[in-house]
C-alpha cells in the first residue's frame, strides 16, 4: 500500500497543473480525486486565486490595449 503517496504534499507544479486543468474544464475525475486526497486544499485555493487574478488582469490589459 502506498500511504506515503496519499499524504505527500503536491509540488507547486502539480498544484498549478491541477488548477489550470480545472479552470479550463479538462480535469479528469481520477486526477481530481488524487489531488484532494493529499488532505489540504489550501495550496489549490491559493494558486487558484492567483491564477484568476492574473487572468482577469490580463483581460483588463488586453481590453485597454484594444480600446
Amino acid at each position: 500500500m502506498s500511504q506515503t503517496n496519499k499524504t505527500a504534499k503536491p509540488s507547486l507544479w502539480q498544484v498549478f497543473r491541477a488548477v489550470s486543468a480545472s479552470m479550463f474544464g479538462v480535469q479528469s475525475a481520477k486526477n481530481y480525486q488524487a489531488d484532494f486526497a493529499t488532505g489540504s486544499v489550501m495550496p489549490f485555493v491559493i494558486v487558484g486565486i492567483i491564477c484568476v487574478v492574473i487572468f482577469v488582469l490580463s483581460l483588463v490589459m488586453l481590453v485597454n490595449y484594444l480600446v
